[in-house]
């Protein structure tokens, strides 16, 4: 807890759960039980039907009910979370009034699958709520581990051959952003900011291998017209990968000294996956690359993963306006020989190191800020993934005795500042 330790090492010490000493032992932790647990928040568990439905009552004897910091939170008197074993008879319970509240995660269904009386006659309302907390890096992930991809030339080929602006607006009515960051949305992104002076002294070192775009902020994805074509990109692909040695050989692209084609596997274990790779292989195909997909179980997909033993995956990373130890696990040169490290690209920088102990030792928010920049530029250098894309907002569906604050917080939507309308509450 000293100067001399990692500084965020007693927030995360903060945040452990105090577990009661009477209620816990080593030989019964993992048993499940039906006993209530003992809690201090604002809500009591009232009664469940296990694999059904769990009801909270709130406390009334609440330590922090007439707290400042707790005013206008808290106001329904009961919440119940209902369970259903799939998302079609979930928004069935919706529709009908069963469930009051649902986030939407489906761009097709938010575009298309509101066109019901309800809806239209507003007793159900839709919104996207705005958010500025980071929408993280959705990708498709390069395991540099593998031969194919140590070449960042090919890397970036396969990067310009993603035709977001078509796939957008095919598969998801262009509700998406395209993904520049690793932070997107949010202040901690280097896209659209040139690197600070703070930012250009942890990189000066580095400087020579960064692009110079990417430190004037004005590095951004290739755009296509969206009309499915994507000449202009493939074109550019096809020089990087000549650049990189590769010929066309019956059909094919082969390494003009190695005599190995240019071939990958993308490893699948959703039907969305499936279909985004599908939008994928297509163009791929027609530059001559070999690439196929594999659909896999949850159980392999998993297996693989901790051991790295795949060429390509689609893969999020989730990100808070404070990062800190997690980025080690993920990026640092240790974590990228460690199975079940969440360093999946394989990546292997000093200047990615030093980044992440800058965040970390950092006493000022714009020093914090600085830092997570720089990691998010030579992040954005490497390409280390293809980067995909990510809601602007939060969309949520609710019916109309439900009512928030007209101005949201910086986190999207907090159900514990929502109310019944006319409760007085």
């Amino acid at each position: 807890f000293d100067d001399s330790g990692n500084r965020e090492a007693p927030l995360l010490l903060g945040l452990m759960p105090i577990l009661p000493k009477h209620l816990t032992s080593e030989e019964t932790f993992e048993r499940s039980t039906f006993v209530k647990p003992v809690g201090s928040g604002p809500y009591l568990v009232d009664r469940l039907e296990p694999g059904r439905n769990i009801v909270y009552k709130l406390n009334p004897a609440w330590w922090g009910r007439d707290k400042p910091i707790n005013r206008g939170r808290y106001n329904f008197a009961e919440i119940k979370t209902e369970y259903f074993r799939d998302q079609t008879t979930l928004f069935e319970a919706f529709k009908v009034g069963d469930i009051d509240l649902r986030f939407e995660d489906d761009a097709g269904r938010w575009a298309e699958g509101y066109a019901f009386p309800a809806v239209a006659d507003g007793r159900i309302k839709r919104a996207e709520i705005p958010t500025s907390l980071p929408a993280g890096m959705t990708g498709l992930i390069f395991n540099t581990r593998r031969a194919i991809f140590a070449d960042q030339r090919v890397r970036r080929a396969l990067i310009l051959m993603l035709d977001f602006e078509w796939i957008n607006k095919s598969l998801f009515h262009g509700h998406y952003a395209r993904t520049q960051s690793y932070f997107a949305r949010s202040e901690l992104a280097a896209f659209g900011h040139q690197a600070d002076a703070r930012e250009l002294e942890l990189l000066k070192p580095y400087a020579d291998r960064i692009k110079p775009d990417v430190l004037a902020g004005t590095f951004a994805l290739p755009v296509s017209d969206g009309q499915g074509n994507n000449r202009a990109n493939m074109q550019a692909a096809n020089a990087l990968l000549t650049d990189a040695g590769y010929v066309p050989e019956g059909g094919r692209l082969v390494h003009k000294t190695t005599r190995r084609a240019l071939a990958f596997e993308m490893m699948a274990s959703t039907r969305a996956e499936e279909r985004l790779f599908q939008t994928y292989l297509t163009p791929l195909k027609r530059l001559g690359i070999d690439a196929k997909i594999r659909l896999v179980d949850s159980a392999q997909r998993w297996a693989r993963l901790k051991t790295f033993d795949f060429d390509m995956v689609q893969w999020s990373w989730l990100a808070s306006l404070s990062p800190g130890n997690e980025q080690m696990n993920r990026w640092s040169v240790a974590s990228a020989d460690i199975e079940l490290s969440l360093n999946y690209p394989g990546v292997k920088d000093l200047a990615i190191d030093a980044t992440i102990e800058a965040l970390l030792a950092a006493r000022a928010r714009t020093d914090f800020v600085s830092a997570v920049r720089a990691l998010d530029r030579l992040l954005m250098n490497g390409d280390y993934v293809v980067p995909l894309y990510y809601p602007r907002g939060q969309w949520v569906a609710h019916w109309s005795h439900l009512q928030g604050p007209e101005k949201p917080p910086i986190s999207g939507l907090a159900l514990e500042t929502w109310w019944i309308r006319g409760s007085g509450q």
